[in-house]
C-alpha cells in the first residue's frame, strides 16, 4: 500500500477522464482511485460502475459521482462476510461522503441537479465534470485519512 497520495492529482485525473470522454462519472472515480492508490483491483470494478452514470442507468436518481465514490469506500472498508460488523464503519464513511455532496449541492438527485440543462453538452457536462472531481477528491481524502496515507498537497 502506498504511503502518500495527491488528492489534487486524483481530482484532476477523474475530471480529465470524464472531460475526454473516456469514462462517465462513477467509472472515472473508480478508475482514478484504483490507479492512484495502486491497489490490486480487477478492472471489472470499473465495469461494475458503468450502470451508475446519469443517476443510475439514466434514471436521473442518485448522482453517479456519489455512487462511484461509495463503491470505492466499500472496496476499502466494506465487508465480504455476512455478520461482519465493519459494515457499520463503511456506512459511516459512505454517509460522510454523501453528506459532503449534499452540503455543497443541497440534493443527491441528478434530475434536480441537471434541471433545465441539455444532457451531455455545455453546462451539464461542465457540472458533471466538476462533481466527478469533487467526489473523487473527497473519496480519496476519506480513504487516505482512514488508512493514514499522507496527502502531499497539504
Amino acid at each position: 500500500m502506498i504511503k502518500e497520495i495527491s488528492i489534487k492529482k486524483i481530482k484532476e485525473e477523474a475530471e480529465s477522464l470524464y472531460r475526454n470522454g473516456d469514462f462517465f462519472c462513477s467509472e472515472a472515480i473508480v478508475s482514478t482511485i484504483m490507479k492512484n492508490f495502486e491497489i490490486d483491483m480487477p478492472e471489472e470494478m470499473i465495469a461494475m460502475a458503468s450502470g451508475f452514470p446519469v443517476g443510475i442507468g439514466k434514471s436521473k436518481c442518485v448522482c453517479g459521482a456519489v455512487t462511484g465514490g461509495i463503491m470505492c469506500i466499500g472496496y476499502f472498508f466494506g465487508r465480504t462476510k455476512g455478520g461482519d460488523s465493519k459494515v457499520n464503519k463503511t456506512l459511516e464513511l459512505a454517509n460522510e461522503l454523501q453528506e459532503s455532496f449534499k452540503n455543497n449541492h443541497k440534493v443527491l438527485c441528478c434530475r434536480i441537479l441537471t434541471k433545465g440543462m441539455d444532457m451531455g453538452s455545455g453546462e451539464h457536462k461542465a457540472q458533471c465534470i466538476s462533481f466527478t472531481g469533487e467526489m473523487a477528491g473527497k473519496t480519496a481524502e476519506i480513504i487516505a485519512r482512514e488508512l493514514n496515507i499522507v496527502n502531499i498537497d497539504e
